[in-house]
């Protein structure tokens, strides 16, 4: 195999030209093997093979310095430095990550998994080149959903400032994670189909000067250069900003790119080359539905079906079947995400109430506030982000929603351990910074009819900015029969007892209940409490407990600073109960890759764990079994 032959990074160079599509043709095929088995992001790492190769076959690294937006195309950049070998244990628990990493690799720049970092990542590594004199290349690769991020458009403002050579490599390929969304599209459609006008000026200048009185036209031309790109490309952004504009370009002529890419090297200052790409190519599954094959389980090769390790319901098409059942009966209730309309489970409701429903692009910012102003104009915003992109909203929430106490409901999807995509998007921080806000009220459901109740409750029940966080993957679907109504800011006894009384956030109740059967089985009577409500703090069935329990044991999928349990700590210290806390959670880290089973073991959440060192506290604590 040609993909043997690479070893370390630059060896792609020694490839015969003759042999690139060869090359090319086996990274795909070796790209689907592995992720058929291992999951991750397929259709976006299909799309960039020959961009990959072209950019390293271009440049030297780890000289110079490839950054790339998201990262979740970066595959065939780690074959190409040497990291085939390793392949086998991508996303896995000690593995490689499925994202560059630095650690990693002397040849990955940046770390990454958010979108729109890359242009001022580069900038900065652009500004650093020139204040310590060194030499070497920056090229930023970003997706053109990633331009839908309001974060590009500060660093492009910026960028065109630039006084030395940056490279801005805009990956075009239609999509972002749903389909792209809004001007920017627009956009970049006319600039896909309008003529090239990069190649008619130099055909008309060339036709000019070799005519009568053409070379005083040409010049005259020359002088009114920008009415003329106006006239063949629309709108010419780019230049209009300062950043010179190259293509758009086939992202599957390496030659032609490595020319453009050596023309943009020449340049004092900021340049975008414009290569149009396709998401999935080479693999017809993944082509015809990339939405779906952007970031996929194990699969088959053959039919491209997902192989589904349960037949149980997820979280997500519990909260997506319960929406549309809610949405018949209120005509106000809309639904807003950001670029995640099949991550979310909301395509059924785009489908069905296409007026109703706002996919804003990657731009969660804009997601948030754009949602407060539904909610004052009289809708009823239902507000669909995964926990870890909700981050990039925390400011919004607390100004446009919270501050005016908007009603505006936060679907929080992929709360807690999410698994294989590692350190930047594990949602273990939402308790924490949600729980902080005046006017904000979280939520977390201990099963899929509780999810259920929780929808309701904050759309009929509840006015104000209100959470609901939930878990990658299986629904939890035991204890149906709820001990009582949901009512606001109280939690629910699920079993009474004594001495020890364990409080479960959200998901955490099926760790709980094993715990629970661990400590009876050693002779304690322990009481069950499932949180609900994560704020308000049910502080009125503290002072119950406290009456009868000589300790709390608090378990969460989240944070240990700011979580749940610090909560509840707090308060028994500020009234001075006669109780000592035991908080289960996160330690103050970050969490890489690997089975959400992995990870529990890893971090200290796993019920055998759990059990055991609730059972040591127990006897330190002087707390003897009944």
């Amino acid at each position: 195999m040609l993909l043997d032959q690479i070893r370390k990074a630059n060896d792609i160079k020694q490839i015969p030209r003759e042999q690139w599509g060869e090359l090319a043709e086996e990274i795909r095929k070796f790209l689907v093997e592995i992720t058929s088995r291992n999951g991750g992001h397929i259709a976006s790492n299909l799309g960039v093979v020959e961009l990959t190769m072209a950019l390293h076959l271009t440049f030297d690294l780890p000289k110079d310095k490839i950054i790339w937006d998201v990262g979740h195309q970066a595959y065939t950049h780690k074959l190409l430095t040497g990291r085939k070998k390793d392949f086998d244990s991508i996303r896995t628990y000690g593995g490689l990550s499925g994202f560059p990493k630095r650690e990693e690799s002397n040849c990955d720049a940046f770390d990454t998994g958010h979108s729109s970092t890359s242009i001022s990542a580069g900038l900065g590594y652009v500004r650093a080149r020139e204040l310590t004199g060194e030499d070497y290349r920056v090229i930023s690769v970003v997706g053109d959903g990633s331009l839908t991020g309001g974060m590009s458009y500060e660093a492009l403002n910026n960028a065109a400032q630039a006084k030395s050579n940056f490279i801005i490599v805009l990956n075009d390929n239609e999509m972002s994670i749903s389909e792209n969304v809004g001007g920017i599209s627009r956009y970049l459609d006319g600039i896909r189909t309008a003529k090239g006008y990069t190649s008619l000026k130099k055909k008309v200048k060339g036709s000019l000067q070799g005519s009568r009185g053409g070379r005083a036209l040409s010049n005259r031309l020359a002088r009114i250069k920008n009415s003329f790109k106006q006239l063949f490309v629309p709108g010419m952004f780019f230049e209009d900003m300062g950043i010179t504009y190259l293509g758009p370009i086939d992202g599957y002529n390496i030659r032609q790119m490595q020319k453009a890419f050596r023309e943009a090297s020449r340049l004092d200052h900021a340049v975008i080359v414009h290569v149009v790409t396709k998401k999935g190519k080479g693999y017809r599954p993944a082509e015809e539905d990339p939405a779906r094959f952007h970031g996929v389980g194990a699969f088959d090769i053959e039919t491209g079906e997902s192989i589904r390790h349960s037949d149980k319901e997820t979280c997500t098409e519990v909260f997506s079947r319960a929406l549309m059942r809610e949405a018949q009966e209120h005509d106000r209730l809309v639904a807003v995400t950001a670029a995640m309309k099949d991550g979310t489970g909301l395509s059924e409701f785009a489908s069905v109430y296409p007026d109703r429903f706002f996919d804003v692009g990657i731009a969660e910012e804009h997601a948030v506030t754009f949602s407060a102003g539904l909610a004052a104009g009289g809708l009823l915003p239902v507000v669909c982000i995964y926990s870890s992109f909700l981050q990039r909203g925390f400011d919004q929430i607390i100004h446009d929603v919270c501050l005016q106490n908007l009603h505006v409901i936060f679907m929080v999807d992929r709360a807690g351990l999410v698994g294989n995509d590692g350190e930047t998007h594990q949602g273990l921080f939402d308790l924490s910074y949600l729980s902080l806000i005046p006017n904000m009220t979280v939520m977390a459901p201990k099963n899929k009819w509780e999810l259920e109740a929780m929808l309701h409750f904050a759309i009929y029940d509840h006015d104000g900015p209100i959470a609901i966080r939930y878990p990658r993957g299986t629904a939890f679907d035991q204890l149906r029969v709820m001990q009582n109504k949901i009512r606001y800011g109280k939690s629910e006894t699920i079993i009474q007892g004594e001495d020890v009384a364990v409080f479960s956030e959200g998901h955490m109740m099926k760790t709980a209940l094993r715990v629970t059967h661990v400590l009876e089985e050693n002779g304690y009577h322990p009481t069950l409490v499932n949180a609900r409500f994560i704020k308000p703090l049910d502080t009125a069935l503290i002072d119950a407990v406290a009456r009868e329990h000589r300790v709390i044991v608090t378990i969460e999928e989240n944070a240990k600073s700011g979580g749940y349990g610090e909560h509840v700590a707090a308060y028994v210290e500020q009234a001075n109960l006669p109780l000592r806390v035991f908080c289960f959670g996160i330690d103050d880290i970050y969490v890489k890759q690997g089975s959400i089973a992995t990870l529990k073991e890893t971090v200290g959440l796993d019920w055998k764990t759990v059990s055991y060192q609730t059972l040591r506290f127990l006897k330190e604590a002087g707390v003897s079994p009944s």
